[in-house]
């Protein structure tokens, strides 16, 4: 083993120069680290590993392999109770919800009371994680969910004589299971656990595998009761494959709903099932993130927790808000128009002119969210902002699910496109359709470009390196502003005080000064404009989410796939891929948020 050179003062001296005293502090802080490792030092590089953790990848090995059999316990379940011929009942379901979320209430209290509650327990915040427009977006969900879950208590309720215990015991330890994951996630989003390491990555999969299957049980029921609804009129042997068309119905094993107030609470929880469908995927991406900062060391550059202030339409020029709010408005009213000649009118025009009315109005909208998507990728050319490559675990879900749930939306756009141009006649419906899937493909990627982009850049606060009344006088005229010595009139108040003589500074006149500083400001067009198209596309997207989660189905009320794939593989198709569709809107919204900020 090699000695270690003894260094000369002049030799330290110039390092000195070179490190900084905020660096050397740190640097020294962490030689006297008794244990040698970061782990107590929240502003220290982490460059070593924790000593704690032996194998990181075993921990998330066994938990990983944990969720994946639940899950597919909970999707065997769920789908074999979706069909008549096999012997699995709907309790059976409920059954196996209650016991794994009963068993995520007791670990969450575990980490509350316990692991989180450890002086070692937290080091680190991940300040990219839980923001708090997302945590906000939980909590509304959250109340809706547990208003849901109240209409669906009285709804078992109405006929508890004939039915299992489980279907009223059910929604009543989901309220109790949502208020409590919804406090865990509001205070911990951000945690990076360093105790019960391997217990906390179970019981983070745990929860959210729990989610999924809350989530896959909510899309199973809706895709029945949305069946029904649409083909209540066909013959029991069209539609008997499917699903479960008594529970949808409003009777279940010979329970009928007949009271006026139970037909209140079924139509409501039905009304409330997209809130909880959302609440369990919001819920699902922030445990992932957690389960990804278990033992996480966050490195300096890392830590550094931008201060963005949201303040909502300032420095915008109010076209984006404007005209995003006439689409959505303009929305909800095809949206009503739609679902009452669609499902009230039997006339075969009536439902025409709601197809062509609902396909007209997306086309116009998607062309619009196509075209601003496009002018934003141009204007971050332009961007001089620098790209952030930093390791984000929040982001990298964010495009994974930005990413994968467009595949659900792509994959009945292109099965439509299949359809319509293989299929004689060609109306004009049909025309409107192929237009609405190509654009509907097109929106989708323009929109992952320009939201991935944006969330790839660093917040305008980064490029503050100078102080900003400062920073406007001087702009580029100057490099180092400390070599640079004014002399101006002190009644000129727009003129900062005249900066002390340093070695080598050159003294420059009043004359000089007023030259160099009527250089233009830097032009901020660009972040307004993106400012813009994010407030626009923000509310485009919240009505194409409202739209299909909340009864616009044109892909069972046009004929043209119907007729092509026959109802089973159609049903199949839409009933898989369009919850993934829905999903992505919403998504989309909490991510386009996040650029609107950082612009």
């Amino acid at each position: 083993m090699t000695e270690e050179p003894v260094r000369t003062d002049s030799e330290i001296r110039r390092e000195d120069s070179i490190m900084g005293s905020g660096q050397r502090e740190e640097k020294d802080s962490t030689a006297s680290s008794p244990t040698g490792s970061l782990g107590h030092h929240p502003h220290s590089p982490a460059l070593t590993h924790n000593p704690k953790e032996i194998w990181k990848k075993g921990g998330r090995m066994f938990s990983v392999l944990l969720a994946i059999n639940l899950v597919l316990l909970a999707c065997t379940l769920v789908s074999s109770a979706a069909f008549n011929e096999v012997a699995v009942h709907d309790y059976d379901v409920f059954f196996m919800l209650t016991v794994i979320m009963l068993i995520c209430i007791a670990w969450i209290l575990f980490y509350l009371i316990v692991t989180a509650k450890r002086r070692d327990a937290i080091l680190y915040k991940d300040s990219h994680a839980g923001p708090v427009w997302l945590r906000g977006g939980l909590v509304l969900f959250a109340i809706f969910t547990l208003v849901m879950d109240v209409f669906k208590t009285g709804y078992y309720s109405s006929f508890y004589n004939c039915l299992s215990a489980i279907k009223i015991i059910y929604p009543l330890v989901q309220a109790v299971f949502v208020i409590i994951q919804t406090y865990f996630l509001w205070i911990s989003a951000k945690d990076c656990i360093h105790v019960h390491l391997d217990v906390t990555r179970c019981g983070l999969m745990l929860t959210l595998t729990t989610n999924l299957a809350v989530w896959m049980s909510a899309v199973t029921d809706e895709s029945v009761h949305k069946a029904h609804t649409k083909f209540q009129n066909l013959t029991a042997g069209t539609h008997r494959w499917i699903m479960k068309a008594g529970t949808a119905s409003g009777s279940t094993e010979g329970c009928s709903c007949d009271s006026q107030i139970c037909q209140i609470f079924q139509s409501g929880y039905f009304w409330l099932y997209p809130f909880n469908i959302e609440y369990s995927l919001f819920a699902s991406a922030m445990l992932y993130v957690m389960w990804k900062n278990v033992g996480r060391l966050i490195e300096h550059h890392t830590h550094h927790i931008h201060h963005l202030k949201f303040r909502l339409f300032r420095r915008t020029f109010f076209v984006g808000i404007v005209l995003g709010l006439f689409i959505l408005v303009s929305g909800l009213a095809v949206l009503i128009v739609y679902e009452v000649q669609v499902n009230t009118s039997s006339q075969p025009d009536k439902k025409n002119e709601a197809l062509i009315m609902y396909y007209t109005f997306n086309i116009v909208c998607l062309s619009l969210m196509s075209l601003v998507c496009i002018g934003g990728s141009i204007v971050y050319r332009f961007d001089k902002r620098d790209m952030d490559h930093h390791k984000n675990p929040t982001r990298t879900l964010d495009m994974a699910l930005l990413l994968g749930a467009a595949l659900g939306q792509y994959a009945i756009s292109y099965y439509s496109i299949v359809a319509v141009v293989a299929s004689t006649p060609r109306d004009a419906i049909s025309a409107l359709n192929l237009t609405y899937s190509l654009l509907m493909i097109a929106q989708h990627t323009f929109q992952n470009i320009f939201i991935i982009e944006g969330l790839h850049r660093q917040p305008p606060e980064d490029d503050h390196k100078i102080h900003p009344h400062r920073k406007d006088l001087y702009g580029l005229t100057f490099v180092n502003i400390n070599a640079v010595s004014l002399r101006v009139p002190e009644s000129d108040s727009a003129l900062p005080s005249p900066l002390p003589h340093s070695q080598g500074a050159v003294a420059i006149q009043p004359s000089d000064v007023v030259q160099s500083i009527m250089v233009p400001k830097k032009v901020k067009w660009r972040r307004k404009f993106l400012k813009e198209i994010s407030l626009f596309l923000l509310l485009c997207n919240i009505i194409l989410w409202i739209m299909p989660a909340f009864g616009a189905r044109p892909q069972f009320d046009n004929d043209k796939e119907l007729n092509f794939y026959g109802y089973q593989m159609w049903a199949a198709i839409v009933d898989i891929c369009l919850p993934f569709g829905i999903f992505y809107r919403m998504h989309a919204v909490a991510s386009l948020l996040e650029v609107y900020i950082t612009s």
